[in-house]
C-alpha cells in the first residue's frame, strides 16, 4: 500500500529534525560552498544569489512544472567541467552533510535530478559540460561522457564511424547517462537489446569520491548502474558503449490510421506480430492520439525487403513503396526526431512551454479489438492533448541470455511498453491542469485489466511519484520495506539485489532521492 504523500512528508520531516546530520545548518552550507571554492573554479558554481542561477537551473529542464517558486530549490548548481570537479563535489557534500542531485539531459519525468520534494538542503551536480564522444573509424565501441545527449552520440558515431550504430531512443535531447541508468528502450532494441545491455565499461565516482572503472568497481556495481537507477550508487561520468554494425540503408515509414479506417483492427493485428522471432530487424512503434494511430516503422534494410515483409506479416497496415524513406542510420535518427537535419541532433533544446505528466505500463497479452474500441471511444477520442506511445519488445529484449545482463526486468513475454502522457500549457489555469491530470489518471485506471499485475510493471525511465515515495527510517536510511511499493514495479525480482549493491557501495545512503534504491538492511 502506497504511503500517502502527506504522511510520507511528515515522517521525513520528523526524521530530519531528529537526525541533525541530514539537515545541514547554515554554517554547514557555508562550509560546503567554501569547500567547493577551494577545489574548483568559482565560475562553475552558481549560488541562489547569482544572477544566472535561474537560467542555469532551467537550462535543460524539460518540464516547467518543477521550476516554480513552490519547488524546493538547490543551494547551488555545480556545472562540473572535469571529473575532478565531480569528485570534489561529492567529497565536499559528504564532509558537510549536503546531498547531491545529479543531472545530465534533464528529462527526469519528476524533476528529481534538480529539485527536492522533501525539505532538505542539497546541491545540483550538472554534467552538461562533461560531454564528448570518443570514437574511431572502424572500432566497435566508444567512450561517451555522461553529459552527452543521445543526439550528440548519434551524430558523432554516424559521421566519424559510419556503418555502426548505438541502439538508443527516439528523443535526441535525452541524456545518455539517464537513458542507460534506467535501462533504455528504443527503436532498435529488438535487434540489439536495451541500452544497458550495450555497455562494456564505465567510470563512476563513488560516495567516497573515488573514481572507479569496471574492473575496480566489480561486476555487481557494474550490473546495477546499467538499468537500476544510476543515481542511487554514485555519479557515472563516462560509459564505454558497444557499437553494432548497420547496413548502409535503413528504411523509415510513417502511416496514419484513423477510427474511420479501422484502426482498432490494425492495432489488434499489430499485437500478434510483435513476438515473431523472424522479425528482429523490424520495429513498428505506435503513437495513439485522439481518433488516430501513427505507425512508425523502422527497418534495418531496404524498402523492397520491408514492403515484402509487411505484405507477408502485416498486410492490414497497407504499406507500399510510396511510404518508404530510405536513408542512412544517422539520417533516420534525425528523421524520427521531428525530421530535422542531422546537425539538428546537436541542439540541446529544453521545454519551458508545456507542463506534462506521464505514467507507464507493460502488456503481456493482446488487448484485442474490443478493448481498443473501448479505449478510443471512452478515453482517446475525448482528449486531443493526451497520448499513448507503444514500444514493442520481443526478440533480443527477451532472449534467452538477457536475464542477468542488466537490471531491466521487463523481458520475456512482454509484448510492449506503454507510455501515457498528458500535456497542458504552463499558462493554463488550475481547471485545465486538473482536467489533464484527471484524464491521465482515468485512462490509467481504465487500462488496469489489460496490463500486467502483481506487480503492475512500470518503467524506471518514466519515473512516476504516484507509485510511491521513499520514507526515511529512524536509522537515517531510506526504508527498504517502504520502497518496495514502487521499486518492485520498476525492478521486480531485481530489487533485492540492487539494494544489496547499494548497501555495499553506499551504506550511509548519501546518494538518495524520493525514488532511489535504499541499502538492504542487515537483519
Amino acid at each position: 500500500m502506497a504511503v500517502p504523500r502527506k504522511m510520507s512528508l511528515a515522517l521525513a520531516i520528523l526524521c530530519l529534525l531528529s537526525c541533525n546530520t541530514l539537515l545541514p545548518s547554515s554554517a554547514s552550507s557555508d562550509s560546503f560552498l567554501q569547500c567547493l571554492s577551494s577545489m574548483m573554479p568559482n565560475e562553475l558554481v552558481f549560488q541562489q544569489s547569482s544572477s544566472n542561477f535561474v537560467s542555469v537551473l532551467e537550462s535543460s529542464v524539460q518540464n516547467p512544472r518543477f521550476v516554480t517558486n513552490t519547488t524546493v530549490r538547490p543551494l547551488c548548481i555545480i556545472t562540473a567541467s572535469d571529473v575532478s570537479h565531480v569528485q570534489a563535489a561529492v567529497r565536499c557534500g559528504r564532509w558537510n552533510g549536503v546531498r547531491l542531485r545529479v543531472r545530465s539531459g534533464g528529462h527526469d519525468y519528476e524533476g528529481l535530478s534538480y529539485r527536492s520534494v522533501q525539505p532538505e538542503v542539497f546541491a545540483v551536480l550538472d554534467l552538461a559540460r562533461l560531454r564528448g564522444v570518443h570514437v574511431r573509424p572502424g572500432e566497435d565501441s566508444a567512450w561517451v561522457d555522461a553529459g552527452t545527449t543521445l543526439g550528440e552520440l548519434y551524430y558523432a558515431v554516424g559521421t566519424t564511424n559510419p556503418g555502426f550504430l548505438f541502439p538508443g531512443g527516439a528523443c535526441a535531447t535525452v541524456g545518455v547517462s539517464g537513458f542507460i541508468s534506467g535501462g533504455g528502450i528504443g527503436l532498435m532494441m529488438r535487434k540489439y537489446g536495451v541500452g544497458g545491455d550495450n555497455v562494456i565499461d564505465a567510470k563512476i565516482v563513488t560516495a567516497n569520491g573515488d573514481l572507479l572503472h569496471r574492473a575496480a568497481m566489480g561486476e555487481d556495481l557494474f550490473w546495477a548502474i546499467r538499468g537500476g537507477g544510476g543515481e542511487s550508487f554514485g555519479v557515472v561520468v563516462a560509459w564505454r558503449l558497444k557499437l553494432s554494425k548497420v547496413s548502409p540503408t535503413v528504411t523509415v515509414a510513417n502511416i496514419v490510421k484513423t477510427m474511420d479506417e479501422g484502426v482498432t483492427d490494425v492495432l489488434a493485428k499489430w499485437e500478434t506480430i510483435i513476438l515473431k522471432p523472424v522479425l528482429p530487424d523490424l520495429t513498428i512503434r505506435v503513437v495513439l492520439q485522439y481518433k488516430q494511430a501513427f505507425f512508425q516503422t523502422f527497418f534495418l534494410g531496404g524498402c523492397s525487403d520491408l514492403v515484402n515483409t509487411m505484405n507477408s506479416v502485416f498486410p492490414e497496415l497497407g504499406m507500399t513503396a510510396a511510404n518508404c524513406n530510405e536513408m542512412s542510420w544517422l539520417r533516420a535518427m534525425a528523421f524520427v526526431y521531428f525530421n530535422v537535419p542531422v546537425e539538428g541532433l546537436l541542439n540541446r533544446t529544453n521545454n519551458l512551454r508545456y507542463y506534462s505528466k506521464s505514467k507507464s505500463d507493460y502488456v503481456r497479452r493482446p488487448i484485442g479489438k474490443v478493448g481498443w474500441e473501448s479505449l478510443y471511444q471512452q478515453w482517446l477520442s475525448q482528449n486531443g492533448n493526451g497520448q499513448m506511445i507503444l514500444e514493442p519488445h520481443g526478440a533480443a529484449v527477451g532472449g534467452a541470455n538477457t536475464k542477468t545482463t542488466s537490471p531491466y526486468p521487463h523481458r520475456r513475454g512482454v509484448l510492449y511498453n506503454i507510455q501515457y502522457g498528458s500535456n497542458w500549457c504552463c499558462n493554463a489555469n488550475d481547471t485545465v491542469a486538473a482536467a489533464a491530470l484527471g484524464w491521465l489518471n482515468g485512462i490509467y485506471g481504465f487500462m488496469e485489466p489489460f496490463v500486467t499485475s502483481n506487480p503492475r510493471e512500470a518503467f524506471a525511465n518514466y519515473r512516476d511519484l504516484d507509485l510511491g515515495q521513499n520514507v526515511i527510517g529512524r536509522d537515517g536510511l531510506t526504508s527498504y520495506s517502504r520502497a518496495k511499493v514502487w521499486a518492485q514495479r520498476y525492478f521486480m525480482g531485481n530489487y533485492r539485489r540492487l539494494a544489496a549493491v547499494k548497501a555495499m557501495v553506499d551504506p550511509s545512503d548519501y546518494f538518495r532521492n524520493e525514488q532511489s534504491i535504499p541499502p538492504l538492511p542487515k537483519y
